[in-house]
């Protein structure tokens, strides 16, 4: 059997990892900017982490949610102190797509109401709701055009409240900083608009913070620089540090009807005992301040350079746009400079380093990055 074509692969297996470097199996060290897509947020094996997993591993790897789990509970307890929502609940399950249908799910039986709005350009996931509120028709197909999704220009209120005032909406669903569309940020402004006019017209307003959330931002949540309170977040990529991992955070007007929502994987004992190390890591070694203050230089850095066509993001989440193909230059930094980068659309280079990424990793991206550049104007 082989495996199904889906993926276009570099000629590169990374074999191991530690902090903000990758290792392949002639032991070549990389610099990951990528942290496989914004999962790594602690760094790869931290201590930590590895000695949490490992010894619950040892004593139990998992049992069903039929029974009491006092990790599960320990989780959200931590969650709650860290992002600052310990009044809201906790629905655990396995990704963010799987995260983002059953805040959807949650939202429509709550209002009794089928429709979602989205924005231009947003990606929710590759599930069937999931990939309808997803802005791309590549990848969504005939069947999971339901006929109940909308999409929106990001950033233009007066149009949001034009379609939600004349339709039957369940909710409105954002992200706290478009990723997969080149780091596109709702503003501010744009962001407690959008809450005052989801709360006048009674419709639910979700933030997904899959990407730009567990302090990747610089903040715990990239929506809390607006200083909006959505009904519900869902998060997952950095959550577990690469342990599968999605999580709906609900805010107290929600009730919970037993069957409503379920999981078989969702919040197992490994996943639980992952997601706690992490967040302890982030919590005692200050990675979300260390997030805004290296992702601020980064930013400042990157802006003094001419060449780039626009430079856009908050924290470690960082968008690159350069003149021509953004392909070839994620190319010639891996193969030329050892350093993995990320992409979207045909010309922006997306950085999304673990959070404990430093000044010296910072300035030795910069240097190469600078030397491809004036390079490529050559």
């Amino acid at each position: 059997m082989e495996l199904f074509d889906v993926y276009s692969l570099y000629d590169i297996e990374p074999v191991r990892g530690k902090g903000c470097y990758v290792y392949d199996a002639d032991g070549c060290e990389y610099l990951d900017l990528y942290g496989g897509h914004a999962v790594i947020s602690i760094g790869h094996a931290h201590p930590h982490y590895v000695d949490a997993v490992s010894s619950q591993l040892a004593r139990l790897g998992f049992y069903s949610n039929s029974v009491k789990n006092s990790l599960q509970t320990k989780f959200a307890q931590l969650l709650g102190e860290n992002c600052g929502y310990s009044d809201y609940s906790l629905f655990l399950c396995n990704s963010g797509a799987e995260a983002n249908e059953n805040a959807v799910k949650l939202a429509s039986f709550h209002t009794g109401k089928a429709k979602l709005l989205a924005f231009d350009k947003a990606f929710h996931g590759r599930t069937s709701g999931a990939v309808a509120a997803t802005d791309n028709p590549k990848i969504v197909s005939p069947f999971n055009r339901s006929g109940n999704v909308d999409f929106a220009p990001l950033n233009d209120i007066e149009t949001v409240e034009r379609m939600l005032s004349g339709g039957d909406y369940c909710a409105v669903i954002i992200e706290g900083i478009q990723g997969v569309a080149g780091i596109r940020m709702p503003d501010d402004s744009f962001m407690r608009d959008l809450r005052d006019l989801t709360r006048r017209l009674g419709v639910v307003m979700i933030v997904d913070e899959i990407q730009s959330g567990y302090g990747r931002s610089g903040k715990f949540f990239a929506h809390q620089y607006a200083g909006v309170r959505p009904d519900i977040i869902t998060c997952a990529k950095g959550i577990a540090n690469g342990f599968p991992m999605g999580a709906v955070l609900i805010s107290p007007e929600f009730k919970a009807v037993k069957g409503m929502l379920g999981t078989t994987f969702g919040g197992n004992h490994l996943a639980c005992a992952a997601a706690i190390a992490t967040l302890e890591v982030i919590r005692d070694e200050k990675l979300i301040d260390n997030a805004a203050a290296t992702g601020a230089y980064l930013l400042e850095e990157l802006r003094k350079m001419p060449a780039l066509k626009d430079v856009r993001g908050r924290g470690l989440m960082i968008g690159v746009e350069v003149e021509g193909s953004g392909a070839e230059v994620r190319r010639e930094l891996l193969f030329g400079h050892k350093i993995f980068t990320g992409g979207a659309g045909v010309s922006t280079v997306r950085l999304l380093p673990a959070l404990c990424l430093d000044r010296r990793q910072a300035d030795h991206f910069l240097n190469e990055f600078k030397e491809l550049i004036n390079n490529h104007d050559k």
